[in-house]
C-alpha cells in the first residue's frame, strides 16, 4: 500500500530544497556578475594593452614576429573597438 501523505511529504521537502539551491545559485551568480561589472573597465584597458603591443611587435622591421597586411589590418580594428568600448565605459 502506497502512503501518499509521505510521498507528498516528500516531494515537498524535495522542492523546498530545489527552491534554496536556486536562490543560492541566484546568490552567487549575482556576486560574479558584480564582480565581472566591476573588473571589466580593467580587463578591457588590459586587452587594449595586449593587442597594442602585439601589432607594435609584429609591424617592427627587426622583429622576429612578423604579421601581414591583413593581421595588422585585423589588430588595428580590435585596438580601434577596445578604445571605442573603453571610451564608452568612461562615459
Amino acid at each position: 500500500m502506497i502512503d501518499l501523505d509521505r510521498d507528498s511529504h516528500y516531494q515537498q521537502i524535495v522542492e523546498q530544497r530545489r527552491a534554496e539551491e536556486t536562490l543560492i545559485a541566484q546568490k552567487v551568480n549575482r556576486v560574479h556578475r558584480e564582480a565581472f561589472q566591476t573588473k571589466f573597465p580593467g580587463q578591457v584597458e588590459h586587452c587594449m594593452r595586449l593587442v597594442a603591443e602585439r601589432l607594435q611587435t609584429g609591424l617592427r622591421k627587426d622583429s622576429d614576429l612578423q604579421i601581414s597586411d591583413g593581421s595588422a589590418r585585423d589588430l588595428s580594428r580590435a585596438l580601434l573597438d577596445l578604445w571605442t568600448i573603453h571610451q564608452d565605459l568612461k562615459d
